[in-house]
């Protein structure tokens, strides 16, 4: 169980940019992502998605492999993230509650969609399986290749 990958976006607009590694602070997020210190949703702190959810929607969907396609900013492997709903975790040093899933939303399906495939579609495949939204409790750096584990 581990982070497999690590996105910001430094504006609603911009591009995802990838980093080696993060600093995140408790309550507000990760420094330099668009949604740092702010507290407009449930879980706005940081955004996580199993690769093996993302891998399956390209492999099906025949898409470029790019794990930055769902716009979250912490991309897992081995590990189930709809069952941290409403328990607190690790990952690293980093303690993390998890609040909500991250439901797909009309954004993430207009940036999926292709001809083949409508928003509505994508919206609909990724139901469930879109990631998770999680409050940050403890500061620190996240790294690539950091270790999620339960809460002691």
């Amino acid at each position: 169980m581990t982070v497999e990958r690590i996105f910001i976006r430094q504006s609603p607009v911009g591009p995802q940019t990838e980093r080696e590694f993060v600093e995140v602070v408790a309550g507000a997020g990760i420094k330099g992502d668009r949604y740092f210190d702010r507290h407009d949703e449930p879980g706005q702190n940081i955004t996580l998605i199993e690769a093996e959810e993302i891998e399956s929607f390209i492999s099906e969907y025949q898409r470029a492999p790019d794990l930055s396609v769902s716009h979250r900013n912490i991309v897992t492997r081995g590990v189930r993230l709809n069952d941290l709903v409403g328990r607190e975790f690790m990952i690293g040093d980093i303690r993390l509650r998890g609040v909500e899933l991250c439901e797909p939303c009309l954004g993430l399906g207009n940036s999926l969609a292709s001809p083949d495939l409508s928003a509505a579609q994508v919206v609909k495949r990724l139901l469930h399986k879109a990631g998770l939204r999680a409050d940050v409790l403890s500061s620190g750096s996240l790294a690539r290749g950091a270790k999620i584990t339960n809460a002691a």
